[in-house]
């Protein structure tokens, strides 16, 4: 008897469909130790992302705010290549990266339409985590 495979061969994987976004949604989270960029597109798909960590800083540096301004930077970079102009800010996050990255969106050549904060505040919800005795 012949030999029989035990797979077939994989489907090739579909290619990535560029899309032709002119305006979109930018989501920064400043938190204490890390600030993230995440621009997405009006229905709220992801189109890129970056981070203190992924600029290359590591430890306490990640959350300073030159560190948003690269985050930033690199994320509105990347929205530039799917043809991104407008965009509107949405900051979450107490961090030191937040107004840092805001300028940066804006230096990179987004224009700004409008920024909202969506901080999340609790009508007295959790208990908050020990006071820090430094």
């Amino acid at each position: 008897m012949a030999k029989t495979q035990g797979k077939a061969a994989a489907a090739p994987k579909p290619k990535k469909v560029r899309r032709n976004v002119t305006v979109g949604i930018a989501y920064i989270t400043a938190t204490f130790n890390n600030t993230t960029v995440t621009i997405t597109d009006t229905k709220g798909d992801t189109l890129c992302w970056a981070s203190a960590g992924t600029s290359g800083f590591k430890g306490s540096r990640k959350s300073t705010p030159f560190a948003g301004q690269m985050a930033a930077q690199q994320a509105a970079e990347k929205a530039r290549k799917y043809g991104m102009k407008d965009v509107e800010v949405r900051v979450k996050g107490p961090g030191s990266g937040r107004e840092s990255a805001i300028t940066a969106l804006e230096a990179a050549g987004l224009k700004v339409k409008s920024i909202e904060d969506v901080t999340p505040l609790p009508h007295n919800g959790c208990r908050p985590r020990k006071k820090r005795r430094v």
